[in-house]
């Protein structure tokens, strides 16, 4: 009837172990948490990138309508078509209008020598954190009306 430790019977866990066990957790944790980080972080990319495509085919869609009102600028700066009524940009986005392409009869042509009626007007709606930005080529015909030539 010894005193010894070997007859206790006692399973404790040695120190490295447990350095072992921690670590291994540690690494564990610290990978979750940047998942979830990544995962928030493109979250917010997604909803951005969606809010500047519906943002720039509003924009779109707000251009043609004033072209059809009688909106047309021939040889126009994209200033011209920079602001048209009815279209808002989104909170936190800003809008504009990139290039005026003019039609020659046959290629579209950064300068405007004779406007034929016919230009390809280049949107842009951005993000103001540089995030996402959406672009949007839009091509507009001057409305012509009954007993006009053909333009």
């Amino acid at each position: 009837m010894g005193t010894g430790l070997a007859g206790t019977g006692d399973r404790g866990e040695s120190l490295l172990e447990l350095l072992v066990a921690v670590a291994i957790l540690g690494v564990a944790v610290i990978a979750i948490v940047g998942g979830i980080g990544v995962s928030v972080f493109m979250s917010d990319v997604h909803r951005k990138q969606a809010t500047a495509g519906a943002g720039v085919r509003d924009f779109g869609e707000a251009v043609e309508n004033q072209v059809m009102a009688g909106g047309y600028f021939a040889c126009a700066a994209p200033a011209k078509y920079a602001a048209p009524a009815g279209f808002t940009v989104p909170s936190g986005f800003t809008s504009s209008v990139s290039s005026v392409k003019y039609w020659t009869g046959s290629a579209w042509s950064a300068s405007c020598g004779s406007d034929t009626g016919l230009q390809q007007v280049t949107l842009q709606v951005a993000s103001g954190d540089g995030r996402a930005s959406e672009r949007l080529e839009v091509v507009v015909r001057k409305r012509c009306g009954l007993g006009e030539a053909l333009c």
